[in-house]
């Protein structure tokens, strides 16, 4: 070799190249991992103290002059360097870099070294594709629960890297999918709500042991499983109308939309769903739906709709309470949506006074019904007129009740009263029936005598004498006709007295005794008309 600094003759390479080819074949190597667009030192064996001459060659299909410790010997690249005269260092390292790489020393004899150089690059850039239902406006995915959902991660390596795939949900722990280093992909049939969380992929190069990793967060979505429910109710401490609609179960939170009908005008769009109306937006019997929509469904939404309605009062128009008594006046609502505020008023000087429950006011409501209960009544400060008072804003409604306060009643005086007048009513009774019927007397008579056979009722009368006394009646016209004619004066005419009965109670003999009475009467009246007829007029 001469000593200009000339390049090596082409026999010397040669042999060279058959010394490498012996020594590689016993594999007394090192390796030395370097990184794209990084530098790298490759020492020339583990020889510590004096060292001799080095010179690096690259093995290719033959060996490449690449610097040497001979200042007559220019490097083959501006990239190649000794350090301490015996490492070589390549800087910004490429992939072609990558092979091996032999060091000669001679010092009393010549060594040989040998270095295997490997070439990592990345992972630089990972790629994650998450196939899923649909992505948020801030790029966040999301998947319907019961949905299928494919992940697949990769990225630019060399050599390709490990790919491993983790899991967290939320306040909880990592876990891992697993790892693989030829599928970098894998699906979840049915996602449920529990697999809710970030995804991560870890990508590991791994000959550098770099490694980069992108974590994507899927939310599962799911529509509430029940209908939709709305509702209307007075706002707190106004009279508006506040529409209140729900959707409660599902995951996000629906949206809400509020509607007249007919006519479809909106009222009003929120994620709340719920909506005020002062009283000029509202009329009796006017109706209000609310749609609703979730992001995975169902297309058409869901919806429920209220109807307002004013409110009805029935209450009685009078009541009575009696001075250091109670009464309790009620009032009924019906018909009012939303339900109505009930208000007990006195209707006095200031009627816009609410009645406050007190030790003598007691004010109880159940639903829509609702009693006013005053106890220890008194004429001067409880007489006059109650209002019940439906607040609605749809309407307002008032009944009025007039409570009377009277003295307490006498009520053994009436008792009396009642029973004195019921005996009075049964005496007269009584004597009517005595009165105009004898017969019922005598059976009375015969009930409290008990039954006797010995009682005999006798009637006496008979035809002949009916007839006797109709022929002296047409003698006695004929003769006072013939008087008339002689004498003007008129002679009053005598009736003859009948006797029809006689009740004889006893024996026989009383029976006889009754008929000769009644012959002695007889003859006495006979005998008093001839002398009447006899007197001179």
């Amino acid at each position: 070799m001469a000593a200009g600094g000339s390049a090596p003759e082409p026999r010397v390479l040669v042999c060279l190249g058959a010394l490498l080819a012996g020594w590689v074949a016993v594999g007394l190597e090192a390796v030395v991992i370097g990184e794209v667009h990084e530098n790298v030192t490759l020492h020339c064996g583990n020889i510590s103290g004096l060292r001799g001459q080095v010179t690096w060659y690259r093995n290719n299909s033959e060996p490449v002059f690449l610097v040497s410790s001979n200042s007559s010997l220019r490097p083959a690249e501006p990239r190649f360097s000794l350090v301490d005269a015996t490492s070589l260092h390549i800087e910004s390292l490429s992939l072609e870099d990558e092979g091996n790489y032999t060091c000669q020393e001679i010092l009393n004899v010549t060594q040989w070294f040998q270095v295997w150089l490997q070439v990592a690059s990345g992972p630089y850039q990972i790629e994650v594709h998450i196939v899923a239902t649909g992505t948020l406006p801030n790029g966040t995915l999301y998947a319907a629960r019961g949905s299928q959902v494919d992940f697949s991660c990769n990225s630019s390596s060399r050599p390709p890297p490990m790919v491993e795939w983790w899991f967290q949900a939320l306040n909880s722990s990592s876990e891992s999918f697993g790892r693989n280093l030829t599928v970098n992909f894998f699906s979840l049939l049915l996602i449920s709500p529990n697999l809710q969380g970030n995804y991560t992929c870890l990508a590991l190069n791994l000959l550098s042991k770099r490694h980069r990793k992108v974590t994507t967060e899927l939310l599962v979505y799911y529509p509430p499983p029940s209908a939709p429910q709305c509702w209307a109710q007075m706002a707190s401490g106004s009279f508006m109308l506040q529409l209140t609609c729900r959707w409660d179960g599902g995951y996000p939170d629906p949206d809400f939309l509020w509607i007249e009908e007919p006519g479809g005008v909106i009222v009003g769009k929120s994620k709340l769903g719920v909506e005020m109306l002062s009283e000029s937006q509202l009329s009796d019997g006017k109706k209000f739906k609310c749609v609703t929509s979730h992001i995975v469904g169902p297309e058409s939404g869901a919806s429920c709709m209220v109807q307002i309605r004013g409110p009805s009062l029935l209450s009685e128009p009078m009541k009575t309470c009696f001075i250091g008594g109670n009464v309790t006046l009620t009032c009924q609502v019906s018909g009012a949506y939303p339900p109505a505020k009930i208000l007990w008023l006195r209707n006095l000087t200031q009627p816009e006074v609410v009645i406050q429950p007190s030790s003598r006011h007691l004010i109880t409501q159940d639903g829509q019904n609702s009693t006013l209960t005053i106890h220890n009544c008194s004429q001067d400060l409880d007489e006059g007129y109650y209002v019940c008072r439906a607040d609605s804003p749809v309407g307002v409604r008032e009944v009025e009740i007039w409570l009377s306060v009277k003295e307490p009643l006498n009520i053994g005086g009436i008792v009396g009263t009642i029973v004195s007048l019921l005996l009075l009513g049964l005496a007269i009774i009584s004597g009517l029936l005595l009165y105009y019927s004898p017969v019922f007397c005598w059976k009375v008579g015969n009930t409290f005598r008990g039954q006797n056979m010995d009682d005999v009722m006798v009637l006496v009368d008979s035809e002949e004498e009916e007839e006797e006394e109709e022929e002296d009646a047409a003698v006695g016209e004929q003769e006072g006709a013939h008087e008339r004619e002689e004498l003007p004066k008129e002679i009053p005419k005598q009736d003859h007295i009948h006797r029809v009965t006689a009740l004889v109670n006893g024996n026989i003999e009383q029976m006889g005794n009754g008929f000769q009475d009644l012959q002695d009467d007889s003859s006495e009246e006979q005998s008093d008309i001839v002398q009447e007829e006899d007197r001179p007029v």
